[in-house]
């Protein structure tokens, strides 16, 4: 178990608080799905298209229903200095970001009770603090939510075709303490840090993790998932009061 310590967060939060979250819905015009999400300093416009047409394996399979993917990127002056464009290919962690994103984003939808569409989840990083890949995952499932309540028909019903909602959160182990959320300063110093993705029933849908430095116990590890699954309860809680804000109730 942690013990204590005379840690304090840069910020000022307890050690088990999420960073101040404003979902900001229909941020973009044109898109049928946008959310931009603030968490602390983490900036994540959340874009979603869906096009009446499917991947080419899908079509090539047969495979009935529709499909979700993510694109992920930074903006150049996203973090304190400028990182070039990726004009040709992403980068490899840009990479395996989106495909996370995108798993996260399939696990909360019955996909064979889409009509046969391509939701593409646009995540792009305005400011980054850390969580970005977290906060893409939050924001991105309320964009998708929003996105196909516009566009499906009123023969499918969107209660049938979600899943539990799903949201994500960091946390970490600092100086002997577990920390929620981390910002860019915690999640560079810390001695483990976890990626964690969840659902409302508290089923765990995906968790990257690593010790940076040692080993750390198991104990510990279940403590940090424990402190996980309270911030994401609440980060589900604000999800569903932005979805109701917009007429949509799960």
């Amino acid at each position: 178990m942690a013990k204590q310590s005379s840690y304090k967060r840069t910020d000022g939060r307890g050690l088990t608080a999420l960073r101040p979250v404003d979902f900001h819905p229909g941020y973009t015009a044109y898109p049928e799905g946008s959310v931009l999400i603030q968490q602390g300093d983490t900036h994540v416009l959340c874009n979603v298209s869906v096009e009446a047409r499917l991947p080419a394996w899908m079509q090539a399979q047969e495979v009935e229903g529709g499909w979700i993917t993510a694109e992920y990127a930074m903006l150049p002056r996203a973090t304190h200095q400028r990182s070039a464009r990726e004009l040709l290919r992403p980068k490899s962690r840009n990479q395996e970001i989106q495909r996370l994103v995108g798993r996260a984003l399939r696990a909360a939808v019955r996909l064979n009770t889409l009509p046969p569409i391509t939701c593409i989840v646009d995540c792009d990083v305005l400011q980054a603090d850390g969580g970005t890949r977290t906060a893409a995952i939050t924001g991105g499932y309320l964009a998708l939510v929003m996105a196909l309540h516009k566009v499906l028909t009123k023969d499918i019903a969107l209660s049938a075709v979600l899943k539990a909602p799903v949201a994500a959160v960091s946390v970490g182990w600092l100086d002997d303490q577990i920390l929620l959320d981390l910002n860019y300063h915690e999640d560079s110093s810390a001695d483990a840090d976890l990626n964690v993705v969840m659902n409302r029933d508290a089923a765990f849908i995906e968790v990257q993790g690593t010790a940076e430095r040692d080993s750390i116990p198991r104990s510990v590890l279940d403590s940090m998932l424990d402190t996980a699954q309270e911030g994401l309860s609440e980060l589900l809680r604000l999800q569903l009061e932005c979805l109701g804000s917009q007429g949509i109730h799960l």
